[in-house]
């Protein structure tokens, strides 16, 4: 389970980043004062466009980042007082952490299943079992730089996954991928769903919520709007699916924004 509990995360901007911005301020709120709980046996959504404020709530929630305020814990664990407990139970897939170019797919499989403190015998059994459920015994010998985009994050996953680990968190886990590997990733989240484990993924493709989520939470500007399962936010917004659902929070959230602005 993933306990998030005023989540709050911000920056202070650099003279160089606020003309990158274009703005005057000297802080970003990337995450504001967000509250949520990702059970287990259920796949929980980040719903929202880019730059939200979805990948900044997965990396706190990762130990990578410390909250500015609020506090997460996972299983239990403390992220900032306990982070080794939290790496321990957790993998996080993200498009900016790269394997090393220069080594194969079976060596790096070998090296995280080590450093996870799995003997070889388990490394092995894993190492089989998601091979082969992502195509990927072929591939094996193959050093990374020498793989096709897909192929690299396919790498990423089955890396990732070698402790066999009780939460699971992607950021945008198809990004990259064809069509038919999309799918294979798809399926593997609810594959770990129905075994129980505590699955939080962030995305901002609507059909991708749609097959995946038990619960969906929506993010805009940093905050989240909506949360419940997909019935219960159509119901909520009154709308007829959730693209609409999300457009219509969408313009809500902006307008109300650009009036605080004005005031």
């Amino acid at each position: 389970m993933i306990e998030i509990n005023g989540l709050t995360k911000i920056y202070k901007l650099s003279a160089k980043k606020k003309k990158e911005l274009k703005t005057n301020k000297n802080v970003k709120i990337a995450v504001n004062d967000l509250s949520l709980v990702a059970e287990d046996g259920q796949i929980t959504v980040l719903l929202g466009p880019n730059g939200a404020g979805k990948t900044t709530t997965l990396r706190n929630v990762s130990t990578l980042l410390t909250p500015t305020k609020g506090y997460i814990k996972v299983n239990g664990h403390d992220t900032v007082k306990e982070a080794q407990k939290v790496r321990d139970s957790i993998c996080f897939l993200t498009n900016e952490i790269k394997l090393d170019e220069h080594f194969t797919v079976d060596y790096l499989f070998t090296f995280f299943g080590r450093i996870k403190n799995l003997d070889d015998a388990t490394i092995e059994k894993r190492k089989k079992e998601l091979f082969e459920t992502f195509d990927m015994s072929d591939f094996k010998d193959k050093r990374i730089e020498e793989l096709s985009t897909g192929m690299k994050q396919k790498a990423s996953i089955v890396v990732n996954l070698v402790n066999d680990p009780e939460v699971v968190i992607f950021d945008e886990p198809t990004s990259g991928l064809d069509i038919v590997t999309a799918r294979s990733v798809l399926d593997y989240l609810k594959k770990l769903r129905n075994e129980g484990k505590t699955v939080i993924v962030s995305t901002h493709i609507m059909s991708e919520a749609e097959k995946l989520a038990d619960k969906v939470a929506m993010i805009i500007g940093g905050r989240k709007v909506i949360e419940g399962t997909i019935p219960e936010i159509l119901a909520k917004t009154q709308t007829a699916d959730l693209e609409d659902a999300f457009f219509k929070l969408y313009m809500e959230n902006n307008c109300s924004e650009k009036g605080d602005k004005d005031e």
